[in-house]
């Protein structure tokens, strides 16, 4: 007869098949936490009303593409990863070092990394734009380009 999973892992303590009591709590901990930057991160998508976004993995983590072109990823439940050109990347990180940052793995690549405790909802909305007007095909941002409020008639069809 099968024991209650948490009976195995009080009992074993880190037996073959059981697990630390305090490992158990971390890992619901994280879980919650990655519960709420998820939720973060869905909210903030839809307050930028950008077509085409969809939600997929990336390095197996939850992520946003548009096309299947990478957006961004949840690296960990206070880390996320935009697409940045390099240009960009570094003049983030140089502006606002208590939100952007880089490790030694993603040196040279067009990523950056923000901590979710530090970013604001405004800035990760700003963020995901950002990604986006950087990923998406033409077609998607011209759907998504402001109108225009000039009153000038174009050259096309000026005589």
């Amino acid at each position: 007869m099968a024991r209650p999973c948490a009976e195995v892992f009080v009992q074993d303590q880190r037996g073959p098949q059981g697990f630390r009591a305090e490992d158990v709590a971390a890992k619901s901990t994280d879980s919650r936490a990655l519960a709420r930057t998820s939720a973060r991160v869905q909210k903030a998508i839809k307050a930028s009303k950008l077509p085409g976004i969809e939600a997929g993995t990336s390095y197996g983590h939850p992520s946003m593409k548009v096309a299947g072109k990478f957006l961004m990823r949840i690296k960990d439940a206070d880390t996320l990863v935009f697409s940045c050109p390099l240009e960009e990347k570094a003049m983030l990180i140089e502006a606002a070092p208590e939100i952007y940052f880089e490790t030694d793995h993603y040196a040279g690549w067009p990523a950056v990394l923000a901590r979710v405790s530090a970013i604001s909802d405004k800035e990760l909305v700003h963020r995901i734009a950002r990604a986006f007007d950087v990923q998406a095909p033409k077609k998607l941002k011209a759907g998504n380009a402001p109108a225009s409020t000039s009153s000038k008639p174009s050259k096309k069809n000026a005589r």
